[in-house]
Protein backbone atom coordinates (compact mmCIF):
# COMPACT_ATOMS: atom_id res chain seq x y z
CA UNK A 1 0.00 0.00 0.00
CA UNK A 2 3.00 2.28 0.66
CA UNK A 3 4.52 1.71 -2.41
CA UNK A 4 0.89 2.41 -4.78
CA UNK A 5 0.69 5.67 -2.34
CA UNK A 6 4.48 6.80 -3.50
CA UNK A 7 4.10 6.20 -6.85
CA UNK A 8 0.70 8.07 -7.21
CA UNK A 9 2.16 11.07 -5.29
CA UNK A 10 4.84 10.79 -8.06
CA UNK A 11 3.03 10.65 -10.72
CA UNK A 12 0.08 13.17 -9.68
CA UNK A 13 3.36 15.34 -9.26
CA UNK A 14 4.35 15.18 -12.74
CA UNK A 15 0.91 15.77 -14.14
CA UNK A 16 0.60 18.77 -11.75
CA UNK A 17 3.29 20.40 -14.11
CA UNK A 18 1.58 20.54 -17.25
CA UNK A 19 0.44 24.03 -16.84
CA UNK A 20 3.29 25.10 -16.81
CA UNK A 21 4.36 24.15 -20.66
CA UNK A 22 1.47 26.74 -21.55
CA UNK A 23 -0.26 24.91 -23.79
CA UNK A 24 -3.57 25.52 -23.91
CA UNK A 25 -4.00 22.20 -26.14
CA UNK A 26 -2.29 20.35 -23.54
CA UNK A 27 -4.38 21.79 -20.88
CA UNK A 28 -7.54 21.05 -22.09
CA UNK A 29 -6.26 17.70 -23.07
CA UNK A 30 -5.36 17.14 -19.52
CA UNK A 31 -8.17 17.99 -17.81
CA UNK A 32 -10.36 15.89 -20.38
CA UNK A 33 -7.95 13.14 -19.25
CA UNK A 34 -8.28 13.56 -15.24
CA UNK A 35 -12.11 13.39 -15.84
CA UNK A 36 -11.86 10.24 -17.24
CA UNK A 37 -9.23 9.03 -14.85
CA UNK A 38 -12.32 9.59 -12.48
CA UNK A 39 -14.60 8.25 -14.06
CA UNK A 40 -12.69 4.71 -14.36
CA UNK A 41 -11.77 4.85 -11.03
CA UNK A 42 -15.02 5.16 -9.67
CA UNK A 43 -16.72 2.57 -11.84
CA UNK A 44 -13.75 -0.03 -10.95
CA UNK A 45 -15.33 0.06 -7.74
CA UNK A 46 -18.54 -1.70 -8.56
CA UNK A 47 -17.70 -3.09 -11.79
CA UNK A 48 -13.88 -3.93 -11.62
CA UNK A 49 -13.75 -4.95 -7.53
CA UNK A 50 -17.17 -6.42 -7.08
CA UNK A 51 -18.03 -7.67 -10.60
CA UNK A 52 -21.04 -5.82 -11.04
CA UNK A 53 -21.77 -4.47 -15.13
CA UNK A 54 -23.01 -0.79 -14.10
CA UNK A 55 -24.18 1.25 -16.71
CA UNK A 56 -25.01 4.26 -14.13
CA UNK A 57 -22.07 6.35 -14.68
CA UNK A 58 -24.12 8.77 -17.43
CA UNK A 59 -26.77 8.88 -14.54
CA UNK A 60 -24.42 9.81 -11.54
CA UNK A 61 -22.31 12.05 -13.86
CA UNK A 62 -25.51 13.80 -14.99
CA UNK A 63 -27.29 13.97 -11.60
CA UNK A 64 -23.59 15.62 -10.39
CA UNK A 65 -23.64 18.27 -13.42
CA UNK A 66 -27.23 19.64 -12.46
CA UNK A 67 -27.01 19.74 -9.32
CA UNK A 68 -23.84 21.76 -8.91
CA UNK A 69 -25.14 23.80 -12.06
CA UNK A 70 -28.99 24.43 -10.29
CA UNK A 71 -26.78 25.13 -6.49
CA UNK A 72 -24.69 27.69 -8.11
CA UNK A 73 -28.13 29.15 -9.80
CA UNK A 74 -29.21 29.82 -6.83
CA UNK A 75 -26.15 31.86 -5.64
CA UNK A 76 -23.89 28.89 -3.90
CA UNK A 77 -20.19 29.38 -4.01
CA UNK A 78 -18.57 26.64 -6.84
CA UNK A 79 -16.88 25.14 -4.12
CA UNK A 80 -19.91 24.38 -1.99
CA UNK A 81 -21.97 23.47 -5.31
CA UNK A 82 -19.52 20.62 -6.31
CA UNK A 83 -19.71 19.21 -2.55
CA UNK A 84 -23.56 19.38 -2.53
CA UNK A 85 -23.16 17.18 -6.08
CA UNK A 86 -21.13 15.18 -4.54
CA UNK A 87 -23.38 14.50 -1.93
CA UNK A 88 -26.48 14.26 -4.54
CA UNK A 89 -24.69 11.55 -6.19
CA UNK A 90 -23.98 9.40 -2.97
CA UNK A 91 -27.04 9.51 -1.45
CA UNK A 92 -29.01 8.53 -5.20
CA UNK A 93 -26.35 5.79 -5.37
CA UNK A 94 -27.63 4.38 -2.02
CA UNK A 95 -31.01 4.19 -2.76
CA UNK A 96 -30.69 3.21 -6.20
CA UNK A 97 -28.19 0.92 -5.01
CA UNK A 98 -30.14 -0.91 -2.42
CA UNK A 99 -33.49 -1.22 -5.05
CA UNK A 100 -31.05 -2.51 -8.27
CA UNK A 101 -28.18 -4.45 -6.73
CA UNK A 102 -30.46 -7.07 -5.89
CA UNK A 103 -30.58 -8.11 -9.83
CA UNK A 104 -27.57 -9.66 -11.05
CA UNK A 105 -25.66 -9.73 -14.78
CA UNK A 106 -27.46 -8.57 -17.04
CA UNK A 107 -30.62 -7.58 -15.68
CA UNK A 108 -28.44 -5.59 -13.23
CA UNK A 109 -27.02 -3.98 -16.77
CA UNK A 110 -30.18 -3.42 -18.47
CA UNK A 111 -31.93 -2.03 -15.26
CA UNK A 112 -28.63 0.49 -14.37
CA UNK A 113 -28.62 1.76 -18.43
CA UNK A 114 -32.09 3.24 -18.05
CA UNK A 115 -31.43 5.23 -14.98
CA UNK A 116 -29.65 7.77 -16.94
CA UNK A 117 -32.77 8.10 -19.78
CA UNK A 118 -35.04 8.18 -16.30
CA UNK A 119 -33.20 11.47 -15.22
CA UNK A 120 -32.82 13.06 -18.58
CA UNK A 121 -36.23 13.16 -19.33
CA UNK A 122 -37.19 14.42 -15.78
CA UNK A 123 -34.54 17.10 -16.13
CA UNK A 124 -36.25 17.77 -19.63
CA UNK A 125 -39.72 18.27 -17.95
CA UNK A 126 -38.35 20.69 -15.06
CA UNK A 127 -38.15 23.67 -17.07
CA UNK A 128 -38.21 26.43 -14.86
CA UNK A 129 -35.36 24.53 -12.37
CA UNK A 130 -32.95 23.34 -14.75
CA UNK A 131 -33.68 24.69 -18.45
CA UNK A 132 -35.12 21.93 -19.75
CA UNK A 133 -34.08 21.07 -23.36
CA UNK A 134 -32.50 24.60 -23.68
CA UNK A 135 -29.41 23.47 -21.26
CA UNK A 136 -28.69 25.55 -18.70
CA UNK A 137 -26.00 28.29 -18.42
CA UNK A 138 -23.62 28.73 -15.45
CA UNK A 139 -21.62 31.69 -14.04
CA UNK A 140 -18.27 32.33 -15.39
CA UNK A 141 -15.71 32.54 -12.91
CA UNK A 142 -13.95 36.01 -12.10
CA UNK A 143 -10.36 35.02 -12.75
CA UNK A 144 -7.78 37.38 -13.77
CA UNK A 145 -7.24 35.74 -17.64
CA UNK A 146 -8.66 32.60 -19.71
CA UNK A 147 -4.91 30.75 -18.51
CA UNK A 148 -5.85 31.16 -14.78
CA UNK A 149 -9.28 29.75 -15.50
CA UNK A 150 -7.97 26.94 -17.25
CA UNK A 151 -5.23 26.08 -14.84
CA UNK A 152 -7.99 26.59 -11.92
CA UNK A 153 -10.18 23.51 -13.38
CA UNK A 154 -7.17 21.28 -14.36
CA UNK A 155 -6.08 21.66 -10.72
CA UNK A 156 -9.82 21.13 -9.47
CA UNK A 157 -9.68 17.92 -11.70
CA UNK A 158 -6.73 16.67 -10.11
CA UNK A 159 -7.53 17.10 -6.54
CA UNK A 160 -10.47 15.02 -7.33
CA UNK A 161 -8.41 12.55 -8.79
CA UNK A 162 -6.29 12.38 -5.79
CA UNK A 163 -8.86 12.15 -3.68
CA UNK A 164 -10.48 9.28 -5.61
CA UNK A 165 -7.20 7.28 -6.26
CA UNK A 166 -6.76 7.90 -2.02
CA UNK A 167 -10.32 6.02 -1.56
CA UNK A 168 -9.49 3.20 -4.12
CA UNK A 169 -6.19 2.35 -2.33
CA UNK A 170 -7.81 2.65 1.05
CA UNK A 171 -10.86 0.19 0.00
CA UNK A 172 -8.31 -2.21 -1.75
CA UNK A 173 -6.37 -3.05 1.04
CA UNK A 174 -9.42 -2.85 3.43
CA UNK A 175 -11.95 -5.32 4.21
CA UNK A 176 -14.19 -3.74 2.27
CA UNK A 177 -11.86 -4.37 -0.84
CA UNK A 178 -11.71 -7.96 0.71
CA UNK A 179 -15.31 -8.21 0.66
CA UNK A 180 -16.32 -7.04 -2.81
CA UNK A 181 -13.15 -9.89 -4.42
CA UNK A 182 -15.09 -12.25 -2.60
CA UNK A 183 -18.03 -11.30 -4.35
CA UNK A 184 -16.93 -11.40 -7.18
CA UNK A 185 -15.40 -15.05 -7.17
CA UNK A 186 -18.60 -16.52 -5.98
CA UNK A 187 -21.17 -14.09 -4.08
CA UNK A 188 -23.79 -16.89 -3.08
CA UNK A 189 -20.79 -18.51 -1.06
CA UNK A 190 -19.79 -15.59 0.58
CA UNK A 191 -22.52 -15.12 1.62
CA UNK A 192 -23.25 -18.39 3.43
CA UNK A 193 -20.03 -17.75 5.06
CA UNK A 194 -21.25 -14.49 6.69
CA UNK A 195 -19.97 -11.67 4.09
CA UNK A 196 -22.36 -8.87 4.37
CA UNK A 197 -23.18 -8.32 0.48
CA UNK A 198 -25.55 -6.40 0.08
CA UNK A 199 -23.71 -3.66 2.78
CA UNK A 200 -20.81 -4.47 0.61
CA UNK A 201 -22.75 -3.61 -2.32
CA UNK A 202 -24.36 -0.85 -1.43
CA UNK A 203 -20.93 0.53 -0.62
CA UNK A 204 -19.37 -0.09 -3.55
CA UNK A 205 -22.06 1.49 -5.72
CA UNK A 206 -21.82 4.53 -2.90
CA UNK A 207 -18.30 4.43 -4.16
CA UNK A 208 -19.02 4.62 -7.91
CA UNK A 209 -21.62 7.45 -7.57
CA UNK A 210 -20.40 10.16 -5.57
CA UNK A 211 -16.62 11.12 -7.65
CA UNK A 212 -18.56 10.66 -10.66
CA UNK A 213 -21.06 13.30 -9.53
CA UNK A 214 -18.53 15.78 -8.35
CA UNK A 215 -16.55 14.95 -11.63
CA UNK A 216 -19.82 16.36 -13.35
CA UNK A 217 -20.27 19.61 -11.50
CA UNK A 218 -16.55 20.30 -11.87
CA UNK A 219 -17.17 19.70 -15.98
CA UNK A 220 -20.50 21.86 -15.64
CA UNK A 221 -18.93 24.92 -14.21
CA UNK A 222 -15.23 24.06 -16.71
CA UNK A 223 -17.51 24.85 -19.71
CA UNK A 224 -20.33 27.26 -18.75
CA UNK A 225 -23.24 25.26 -19.90
CA UNK A 226 -24.65 22.03 -20.06
CA UNK A 227 -27.35 19.74 -21.56
CA UNK A 228 -29.64 16.73 -21.06
CA UNK A 229 -27.66 15.21 -24.14
CA UNK A 230 -24.37 16.03 -23.15
CA UNK A 231 -24.34 14.91 -19.51
CA UNK A 232 -26.84 11.86 -19.76
CA UNK A 233 -24.93 10.88 -22.60
CA UNK A 234 -24.27 6.82 -22.20
CA UNK A 235 -21.30 7.02 -23.98
CA UNK A 236 -19.97 8.21 -20.29
CA UNK A 237 -20.64 5.03 -18.90
CA UNK A 238 -19.31 2.68 -21.96
CA UNK A 239 -16.36 4.88 -21.62
CA UNK A 240 -16.07 4.15 -18.20
CA UNK A 241 -15.81 0.45 -18.68
CA UNK A 242 -13.76 0.47 -21.74
CA UNK A 243 -11.13 2.38 -20.11
CA UNK A 244 -11.16 -0.37 -16.93
CA UNK A 245 -10.91 -3.01 -19.43
CA UNK A 246 -7.56 -1.55 -21.23
CA UNK A 247 -6.18 -0.67 -18.66
CA UNK A 248 -7.03 -3.62 -15.91
CA UNK A 249 -10.07 -4.37 -14.28
CA UNK A 250 -9.90 -4.34 -9.89
CA UNK A 251 -6.68 -2.86 -10.29
CA UNK A 252 -5.34 0.03 -8.73
CA UNK A 253 -3.39 2.04 -11.03
CA UNK A 254 -5.64 0.03 -14.19
CA UNK A 255 -7.76 2.73 -14.25
CA UNK A 256 -5.76 5.45 -14.69
CA UNK A 257 -3.65 4.20 -16.83
CA UNK A 258 -6.45 2.68 -18.85
CA UNK A 259 -8.36 6.57 -19.34
CA UNK A 260 -4.45 7.65 -20.57
CA UNK A 261 -4.71 4.82 -22.89
CA UNK A 262 -8.02 5.80 -24.05
CA UNK A 263 -7.29 9.10 -24.72
CA UNK A 264 -4.20 9.37 -26.98
CA UNK A 265 -6.26 6.61 -28.68
CA UNK A 266 -9.40 9.13 -29.53
CA UNK A 267 -7.27 12.03 -30.00
CA UNK A 268 -5.09 9.80 -32.29
CA UNK A 269 -7.95 8.05 -34.50
CA UNK A 270 -9.80 11.68 -34.29
CA UNK A 271 -6.79 13.78 -35.88
CA UNK A 272 -5.98 10.67 -38.84
CA UNK A 273 -9.29 8.70 -38.92
CA UNK A 274 -12.05 11.70 -39.17
CA UNK A 275 -14.53 10.78 -41.16
CA UNK A 276 -14.40 7.03 -39.96
CA UNK A 277 -13.10 7.67 -36.24
CA UNK A 278 -16.44 5.58 -34.30
CA UNK A 279 -15.22 2.27 -36.09
CA UNK A 280 -11.63 2.84 -36.22
CA UNK A 281 -11.55 3.13 -32.66
CA UNK A 282 -14.08 0.23 -31.86
CA UNK A 283 -11.58 -1.74 -33.48
CA UNK A 284 -8.62 -0.55 -31.98
CA UNK A 285 -10.37 -1.23 -28.54
CA UNK A 286 -11.56 -4.53 -29.45
CA UNK A 287 -7.88 -5.93 -30.65
CA UNK A 288 -6.90 -4.15 -27.67
CA UNK A 289 -9.26 -6.17 -25.42
CA UNK A 290 -8.51 -9.46 -27.56
CA UNK A 291 -4.91 -9.30 -27.08
CA UNK A 292 -4.72 -8.20 -23.40
CA UNK A 293 -7.67 -9.46 -21.43
CA UNK A 294 -6.39 -8.57 -18.12
CA UNK A 295 -5.64 -5.07 -19.27
CA UNK A 296 -2.24 -2.89 -20.14
CA UNK A 297 -1.31 -3.49 -16.62
CA UNK A 298 -1.23 -7.65 -17.55
CA UNK A 299 2.24 -6.52 -19.82
CA UNK A 300 4.18 -6.51 -16.42
CA UNK A 301 3.87 -9.86 -15.86
CA UNK A 302 5.25 -10.93 -18.96
CA UNK A 303 8.71 -9.23 -18.81
CA UNK A 304 11.91 -11.28 -18.01
CA UNK A 305 12.66 -9.68 -14.20
CA UNK A 306 8.74 -10.32 -13.01
CA UNK A 307 8.88 -14.17 -13.89
CA UNK A 308 12.19 -14.86 -12.08
CA UNK A 309 10.56 -12.90 -9.14
CA UNK A 310 7.69 -15.39 -9.47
Amino acid sequence: MKRDALIAVVLFALVALVPFSGEAYWLRLGTTMLMYGVIAMSWNFIGGMAGYPSFAVAAFFGLGAYTGAVAQKFGLPMGLAWTCAGLAALAFAALLGVALLRLRGHYFAIASLVVAEVLRELVNSATELTGGGMGLNLPIPTMTSIDAQAAFFFYAMLGLVAITFAAMLLTTYSKLGFGLRCIQQNESAADMLGVDTTFYKVSAFMLSGVFVGMAGAVYASWVHYIEPPDVFDVLFSVKAIVMVLLGGAGSVFGPLFGAALFLSLEELVWRKFLEVHTGVLGLLIVLLVMFLPKGLLSLSNRLPWARKTR
